[in-house]
């Protein structure tokens, strides 16, 4: 049986050690979860592991390498429940088992449908302890995109900002280059780092051509266990919000690494068969979705990117209609406001279109996560409270 109970100081100890190493993966395990593993022997660490990266070893055998004999008889601290099924690694329950550990603390079972208790199941067979909940919170806080992916079907979905004080993220004009300063803007780049896909409107590519790409320094990549230098294989996917294919073939994105979405309707999708073709010459895939006075069902995007492209979640960097869209339809998961002191001015452009607030009762109500000071900008983490049944 499963035990839960309130866990000793040293348990919560060396869990929060696992926990600090999963933190090491998360930029550069999608769509994998982010794992940490610390194996203990009569009071000593004597192994320690992080997934490093999907296709490469999991947390436990990086632990169990590192500890090698000194495994036998130990006491595992894994933040995910162990796989016990064969994907592009052997099982991980499997792994613990062969190298003789007696005990393995769990903060969470794996919601995955090909695990899911079946990590627990394999361990429990062989004889093995297991104490499932140790830390749960904070694992399920590490890896809320694969929990929402694998519970729901859907990505965990960020919307940035970056505004002045008076709510405004560009000139009449179009001009926008730049509201928010440096540090900012370092950190919407490790925020894109952190997605499997940013998602923006056709508005926004025809009026800025952006790149939609993690540009950060080798310095800055190397802290977060990102591949040096080189963007290959580390760009999320750059997905855009097109529903009568306006995508210009000679579009920035389209030159750059990383491969590029672009989501239609399902009527443009069949009527433009040449287009598209042409397209996806370029490497850039178009799919079709089904839309509505020109809005493209949104829901329908986010399932897609779950199921067909495995993101765990997705970042929104749009103009208002886009941005105004996810919030309306209750998409967003948390709002990251990037907040500059300077006044644009009512000329300017707004953050977000929402013509169906009539009255305060309409409103959109969002509680605060967090502020941080970047540079002379605010950063503004929150979430809103209520979201619509559609969102579920």
């Amino acid at each position: 049986m499963l035990e839960q109970k309130n866990f000793p100081p040293l348990d919560v100890a060396y869990m929060s050690q696992a926990l600090s190493l999963a933190q090491k993966g998360r930029f550069s395990t999608r769509p994998n979860p982010a794992v940490g593993c610390v194996l203990v022997k009569e009071g000593n660490v004597v192994g320690t592991g992080w997934h490093r990266k999907a296709g490469q070893p999991h947390a436990e055998r990086y632990a169990l390498m590192e500890a090698g004999e000194q495994a036998a008889g130990s006491v595992a601290y894994v933040t995910l429940e162990p796989c016990s099924h064969h994907g592009r690694t052997s099982p991980c329950a499997n792994a613990l088992i062969e190298g003789g550990v007696k005990k393995v603390y769990i903060a969470m079972l794996d919601p995955n449908p090909l695990v899911a208790g079946k990590g627990v199941q394999a361990l429990e067979q062989a004889g093995i302890g297991v104490s499932v909940g140790l830390l749960e919170k904070q694992a399920r806080i590490l890896n809320k995109g694969f929990i929402r992916r694998m519970e729901q079907g859907l990505p965990y979905v960020f919307l940035k900002i970056a505004s002045s004080l008076d709510g405004r993220i560009a000139m009449a004009n179009g001009e926008s280059q730049w509201i928010t300063g440096k540090e900012s803007r370092i950190e919407v780049h490790k925020l894109r780092a952190q997605c499997g896909a940013i998602v923006t409107g056709i508005g926004t590519v025809l009026a800025d051509d952006p790149s939609l790409t993690v540009r950060l320094s080798e310095k800055i990549r190397l802290e977060m266990n990102l591949d040096g230098t080189s963007s290959s294989g580390s760009q999320p996917l750059r997905v855009v919000l097109d529903p009568m294919l306006q995508m210009p073939s000679k579009a920035k994105m389209l030159q750059l690494e990383g491969r590029t979405l672009v989501i239609t309707s399902s009527i443009t999708l069949r009527h433009q068969r040449e287009r598209v073709a042409k397209f996806r010459e370029l490497n850039c895939d178009v799919i079709g979705v089904s839309c509505q006075a020109n809005r493209l069902d949104l829901p329908s995007v986010l399932q897609y990117l779950a199921k067909e492209a495995h993101i765990n979640t997705v970042m929104v960097e749009s103009g208002a209609m886009v941005a105004g869209a996810f919030l309306e339809e209750g998409l967003v998961d948390e709002l990251h406001a990037f907040i500059a002191p300077c006044l644009l001015g009512d000329k300017a452009k707004p953050m977000f279109h929402l013509p169906n607030i009539h009255s305060m009762a309409d409103k959109c109500q969002l509680t605060m996560d967090s502020v941080e000071v970047l540079g002379g900008d605010i950063r503004l983490i929150l979430k809103p409270i209520i979201k619509k049944a559609k969102r579920l």
